[in-house]
């Protein structure tokens, strides 16, 4: 399963940027890789790992903007279409990572 997380957070004072800053790098250390600007996801396994995880973004979503969190299966996942504009010649790949350590 995926959790995929959407952001919008205001930027337009010094203190917001390092405010949103502060939640793109807390993703990442997270175990979050960027989809694209604003948009993350991260692999968990099972729906415990989705609820541990739910509730550490609960605690460190910043008092303004806007955040969101999408839990998909696998199988949705890799349903998904990566659509591209002219600027890039080839379509992206769709990036799967997924690691199970029994």
């Amino acid at each position: 399963m995926r959790i995929i997380v959407f952001f919008d957070l205001p930027v337009t004072t010094k203190t917001e940027r390092k405010i949103a800053a502060g939640f793109r790098k807390f993703l990442i250390k997270d175990g979050y890789y960027m989809m694209q600007f604003s948009v993350y996801a991260r692999v968990c396994n099972g729906y415990d790992a989705i609820e541990k995880h739910i509730n550490r973004l609960k605690s460190v979503v910043p008092d303004n903007g806007s955040v969101r969190a999408l839990t998909i299966t696998e199988k949705q996942y890799e349903a998904m279409y990566v659509l591209t504009g002219k600027l890039l010649k080839e379509e992206e790949p769709v990036v799967f990572q997924q690691i199970t350590i029994f």
